[in-house]
């Protein structure tokens, strides 16, 4: 059996007292039931309050009244001492739901609208820029991520839907008149399919989004005075990528920096296993021989797979994971018998933003100005009045 692995080595009870006149004694009476011994308790006569007088004596008035305030006491305080908590917890609940302060967008909040290509539908929708940013929000990072996170993702979204109208359509491209509700440019769902998606928690989910977005309405990301490219992913293996490592431009605010927290993530740590026959498949290669399959890695700065040859083919880490559709570029290989073992550490391209980062500055006190100008070095949140005003004016 043969076993290779090509790994890169990173650097009291209270008792009550006796009486004169009388014993207030409660006492559970047993009844035996015609089906025998074993009937559930509370299916005999309730509980009584018996009266054992130790004299048989005339019962003067004092007599009465105390006898009278004990049976006040066992009776009418504990039902007393227990409806407070019942109808309290029920007020709590009630009190939680109405501080819940509504939060919605109005035609005011939006200067201009989108104009969205419906994959299904293949019909273009014209929707309101707040609510088109509010919704991609919604279909892109999850709700119960952090407050300021969910801000950090709102000034993502609408820098992107900014800088594609101002260039869209240029050199004649046709392709990109119309913004698509894919990820080939930002996922998109409308109300019904967020109401079907969410079902009973859709109210509190929006409503968060809602604040979010209000909170950020109208800035964007810009370097230099121009709306940068927000590009951001789920998870990293402990850094960001350099731009110009995954993709082919080198663009100065997409530098590698660490992002430790998101080992937490879910999604860190996956592995894929394809048979020998698979992988010369998928990569249109031949490995001759399949008992040592000869491989070589180089990394990046973020320890990514820069380049891979195998059997002599050279292929980029990007290939690598696109054709093998791994979740990301770094990862090791491990051959088992006729079996290739993928390992990857973390999940997406890993350029700018990490979502699980962003949310783990968020829970240690950072805001969104914060988690953004880490992610995307250098740059400053403007307003979408100042910075595209063609757009304001349509």
């Amino acid at each position: 059996m043969n076993h290779r692995k090509f790994k890169y080595n990173r650097p009291s009870k209270s008792k009550f007292g006796k009486k004169q006149k009388a014993t207030m004694l409660i006492q559970q009476k047993k009844q035996k039931d015609k089906t025998g011994p074993n009937k559930p308790v509370g299916q005999g006569k309730p509980l009584r309050i018996q009266t054992m007088l130790k004299q048989v004596i005339p019962l003067k008035f004092p007599s009465v009244f105390a006898i009278g305030g004990l049976l006040t006491i066992i009776l009418v305080i504990p039902t007393l001492i227990v409806t407070p908590f019942v109808s309290g917890d029920e007020q709590e609940d009630i009190t939680v739901e109405k501080e819940m302060t509504e939060v919605a967008l109005t035609a005011d909040d939006s200067p201009f609208s989108v104009a969205v290509m419906r994959n299904e539908s293949e019909e273009v929708e014209d929707i309101p820029l707040e609510n088109y940013v509010a919704r991609v929000v919604a279909s892109e990072m999850p709700a119960e991520f952090e407050l300021e996170a969910l801000k950090a993702q709102s000034l993502a979204a609408r820098t992107y839907i900014i800088n594609h109208m101002i260039h869209q359509g240029a050199g004649g491209n046709t392709e990109d008149v119309y913004v698509t509700d894919t990820v080939k440019h930002q996922v998109y769902k409308d109300e019904a399919e967020l109401r079907q998606q969410w079902g009973n928690d859709y109210h509190w989910k929006m409503n968060k989004i809602n604040e979010a977005v209000v909170a950020t309405k109208g800035e964007i990301l810009t370097y230099d005075n121009t709306t940068i490219t927000p590009a951001f992913f789920s998870t990293s293996n402990g850094y960001t990528e350099n731009s110009e490592d995954y993709w082919e431009s080198e663009l100065p605010y997409l530098r590698s920096v660490e992002s430790p927290w998101d080992e937490d993530s879910p999604k860190f740590l996956d592995q894929k296993v394809f048979t020998i026959e698979e992988v010369e498949q998928l990569l249109a290669i031949d490995l001759p021989d399949r008992e040592n399959v000869s491989v070589e890695i180089s990394r990046t700065e973020s320890d990514r797979v820069h380049e891979l040859t195998i059997a002599g083919n050279t292929f980029s880490g990007r290939d690598i994971r696109e054709d093998l559709g791994l979740q990301s570029s770094d990862f090791t290989i491990e051959q088992k018998n006729n079996h290739l073992i993928f390992k990857t550490e973390g999940f997406g391209h890993g350029i700018g933003m990490s979502q699980y980062g962003a949310n783990g500055m968020a829970k240690e006190g950072k805001d969104y100005r914060e988690i953004v100008q880490y992610y995307y070095q250098g740059v400053e949140i403007s307003e979408v009045t100042d910075t595209a005003p063609m757009l304001v004016s349509r």
